[in-house]
């Protein structure tokens, strides 16, 4: 029944992705990274035991651990990247105030 509910919310998400993504400009890289986040979501569901074998592989004792390992990173990326995106847009509201204040004081000495 876990499983299902399990799969069922990652269809939605993955559905919910791509119709706000319709009016945003994604790159390719990220629709793709997501698109394999989907499929390895919906496999390690179905095929648990097969997670457990591959962080055997990896040098992990417990499947449960080598995801939490791998989430703890893309959360570590994720964070980095809004920090930088925000950084970044911070940094233009700066400049264009700067622009609009400078235009505002040439107008006011014409």
């Amino acid at each position: 029944m876990i499983q299902l509910v399990l799969i069922i919310a990652t269809i939605a998400l993955a559905v919910y992705f791509f119709q706000n993504r319709k009016k945003a400009n994604a790159k390719a890289w990220v629709k793709i990274g997501f698109v394999v986040l989907i499929v390895a979501a919906i496999w390690a569901i179905l095929r648990p035991d097969d997670v457990t074998v591959l962080a055997n592989w990896l040098g992990v004792d417990r499947g449960t651990d080598l995801m939490l390992y791998v989430l703890i990173i893309a959360f570590f990326f994720t964070t980095i990247s809004t920090w930088t995106r925000f950084r970044e847009q911070e940094l233009r509201y700066a400049r264009l105030a700067r622009a609009v204040a400078l235009q505002n004081a040439e107008a006011e000495d014409a």
